[in-house]
């Protein structure tokens, strides 16, 4: 769960597409963060203890209990805060703590996420965190969703692009071929599915290929040789479209080139 992408759309009316972080991923960098900060707080408690072997109770009992704040609220909070939403856990697992808007927290959504965290993480066991995030579409824990927070997958695995080529039986034909204005959201349509088609199933894939294909033709001319499948067409008109789209921008930056060598060679009159 809150594995799937998150969109958020920016004030430029732009759909940025973000991946939360899993339940699992998650729970792991949470672990490792309580551990982290367990062993500095025993750490801490021993070394104060060394310090100071004859305090009363009184003043031992303080002692701990803002040994205890300082190691469990203030630390993280701080650690939050300066590194812009990663902590040691974080960076393990690739995760990073963003507003729900995407943009960076800042000191008072990590003082949220503290003050919360104390209560739900260790005075419950875990369990309030627990019992939230797996009720949550993205994995949020009860501090997250008072603090307008969430954790975000940082390290995705970079996807292959994958390049539409002509196949060579229709290499002849779409290189003579006359491919008109395609509108821009057809284009796209057809991009995404050749990048997406090695993830969806046969029928599927053959479904959407003959209707891309079809409202593809209306563009193209002449038909295509008998035979051909509707991914081949598609592949080879994308394919043909980006080397004559290269070829029209080369030829522009060479005619830019000699307008700007032709106007150096001009004299210039003060």
């Amino acid at each position: 769960m809150g594995a799937g992408l998150s969109s958020i759309i920016t004030g430029e009316a732009v759909v940025l597409e973000l991946r939360p972080a899993s339940f699992g991923a998650r729970a792991l960098g949470l672990m490792l963060d309580v551990v982290a900060h367990v062993v500095l707080l025993l750490g801490l408690l021993f070394l104060l203890g060394m310090a100071a072997p004859h305090v009363d109770v009184a003043a031992g009992r303080a002692i701990a209990l803002s040994s205890v704040v300082l190691c469990l609220v203030v630390v993280p909070v701080a650690v939050e805060t300066l590194s812009r939403g990663r902590s040691l856990g974080k960076l393990a697992t690739g995760l990073r703590i963003v507003r729900d808007d995407g943009g960076s927290i800042r000191f008072r959504h990590a003082v949220i996420r503290g003050l919360i965290g104390f209560l739900e993480i260790y005075a419950t066991f875990g369990g309030l965190a627990i019992a939230v995030a797996l009720f949550n579409d993205k994995s949020k824990r009860l501090g997250d969703v008072v603090a307008g927070t969430y954790s975000l997958r940082q390290r995705v695995p970079a996807e292959p692009k994958i390049l539409p080529y002509a196949p060579p039986y229709l290499q002849a034909w779409v290189g003579l071929a006359d491919i008109g204005r395609v509108p821009d959201g057809m284009a796209r349509r057809a991009s995404q599915f050749v990048q997406q088609a090695w993830r969806m199933a046969p029928d599927s894939r053959a479904h959407m290929a003959a209707a891309l294909a079809s409202e593809l033709a209306a563009y193209v001319a002449p038909s295509p040789p008998p035979g051909t499948t509707p991914e081949g067409y598609l592949h080879a008109v994308l394919g043909e479209r980006r080397n004559r789209d290269l070829q029209r921008l080369r030829r522009a930056e060479q005619r830019s080139a000699a307008v700007g060598d032709r106007l150096n060679r001009l004299p210039f009159t003060r």
